[in-house]
């Protein structure tokens, strides 16, 4: 592997052997050597299957941070281009049979990027733009006006159709892609509060995300009918802001420790038992705000109390016996596992086990079902071309399970396989929120009834 690395730029200075790294929370050493660098994690890092490059591998990325600590290499663009290709998807962690936190590691390094390796001023834009936009519910509702007159005046499906979207630079044809169906009720809020239906269990408090919040708020909805058809008292706190996922996972940490501060504040003041997530990327960032405030002496114990109280809606809904009838959904469908739910959280039996209780539904395993499907928060956006290949590589195992649908937990996910379905000829696939089928369950809602409205929410009654 060593001979692998070896075009690494040695650093400025090397005789000293001082680290390239600065002083503010490098990767920590003693994680870098818990790595053996067996080669477990190679089968199931997306960049190293595509490209088989050791360099784009989890433990070729290890190596070169340890390079980098040990000031034997600098934080080159090189060396920035190889860590801005791992997806973060934490497939690596399942894998490692030594325990390596690599998430820990990534989120690290990619903050020593941020603040030491200057990007191009092309790049910097586009991920202003990005970073301006998707952690903020309310620029995204004004932003989606005009994409929203775009999709019903018909002209998004006359340029799909004539090609001329292939004349666009790349990552916009990536984003056009990927848009997702404007709401008609864009600008319609939630209800914060939504009383638990029987006796009260528990008193939930409800994440309603970015993009969750816009453009997938019958997510949302349904699930605080879940919750309070399961006796559960629903809290949405209506200022609370971005959790933080995408800054975390893109380096941008002062960012993020402001919103994950407003964050905690928020559901202190709701007073709430435990916190429901429905965003895997989400729920994993929020699970360690504990590890973002470390060094914090006023919030360190605040942030960790807050993290011990953030569960997935599936953890929350295995903890409760269920208690309301739950009516035949004759489905089949394929389950896809969001990366941040079945890697990063450890979360893998818990959906299946919902998708279950429910009667009728048949559930289908999709082959290579550890493999990312190339969403992981915006990588999408940054890194089409690969996210492209990753997501039609899910679609076409996904199709050989001839499954009437497909379920994750994930927007993100969602879109990703949506775009993917596209692109295949198979966009009447309807693609569903976990929580979704739940839901129907739940209130009677029909086979038919359920697949006709999300063919509708989608675009394709049109």
């Amino acid at each position: 592997m060593g001979d692998a690395l070896i075009q690494l730029e040695p650093a400025a200075g090397r005789a000293l052997l001082r680290p390239s790294f600065d002083a503010h929370h490098p990767p920590d050493r003693e994680l870098i050597q818990d790595c053996v660098h067996c080669g477990f994690c190679l089968p199931v890092c997306p960049t190293y299957v595509l490209w088989g490059k050791e360099m784009d591998s989890p433990r070729g990325r290890i190596y070169m941070m340890k390079k980098a600590a040990d000031g034997e290499a600098a934080l080159s663009v090189r060396f920035g281009e190889h860590m801005d290709n791992c997806l973060g998807c934490m497939a690596c962690m399942t894998a490692c049979p030594s325990g390596v936190q690599y998430d820990k590691l990534i989120e690290a390094t990619r903050a020593q990027q941020e603040r030491i390796l200057p990007r191009p001023l092309q790049e910097r834009l586009y991920r202003r733009l990005i970073f301006a936009t998707f952690p903020h519910a309310r620029r995204m509702r004004w932003l989606s006006l005009p994409l929203r007159a775009y999709q019903r005046s018909g002209l998004q499906m006359l340029l799909r159709r004539s090609g001329l979207l292939r004349m666009l630079p790349e990552r916009l044809r990536a984003m056009e892609a990927l848009m997702p169906r404007v709401p008609a009720r864009l600008f319609e809020r939630p209800p914060e509060h939504a009383a638990a239906k029987g006796s009260q269990r528990l008193r939930v408090g409800m994440l309603s995300g970015c993009v969750q919040q816009v453009f997938f708020s019958h997510v949302n909805a349904a699930t605080a009918r879940v919750l309070a058809a399961e006796g559960c008292e629903v809290v949405i706190p209506r200022a609370q802001e971005c959790c933080g996922a995408l800054m975390v996972h893109s380096g941008l940490e002062e960012e993020a420790i402001g919103l994950a501060k407003k964050m905690i504040a928020q559901f202190e003041a709701a007073k709430v038992d435990v916190i429901a997530i429905n965003a895997a990327g989400c729920g994993s960032t929020m699970k360690e705000y504990g590890h973002l405030l470390r060094d914090d002496a006023a919030w360190s114990a605040r942030a960790a109390a807050f993290s011990a109280k953030c569960k997935d809606i599936s953890e929350i809904l295995c903890e409760l016996e269920p208690r309301a009838l739950r009516h035949a959904l004759p489905l089949r469908v394929a389950y896809h596992d969001a990366c941040h739910l079945q890697h990063a959280q450890g979360i893998r039996r818990e959906p299946r086990h919902l998708l279950c209780g429910i009667p009728g539904l048949e559930i289908a395993e999709i082959p290579e079902a550890s493999l990312c499907c190339g969403s992981a928060g915006v990588y999408n956006l940054l890194h089409p071309a690969p996210a492209e290949e990753l997501g039609d590589r899910k679609v076409q195992h996904l199709l050989t399970t001839h499954a009437e649908a497909v379920v994750s937990a994930n927007p993100g996910c969602l879109l990703q396989l949506m775009s993917g379905l596209r692109r295949s000829g198979h966009a009447e696939m309807p693609a569903f929120h976990m929580v979704e089928l739940l839901d129907a369950s739940l209130r009677g809602i029909s086979a038919a009834d359920l697949l006709a409205r999300d063919r509708s929410m989608s675009g394709e009654a049109d």
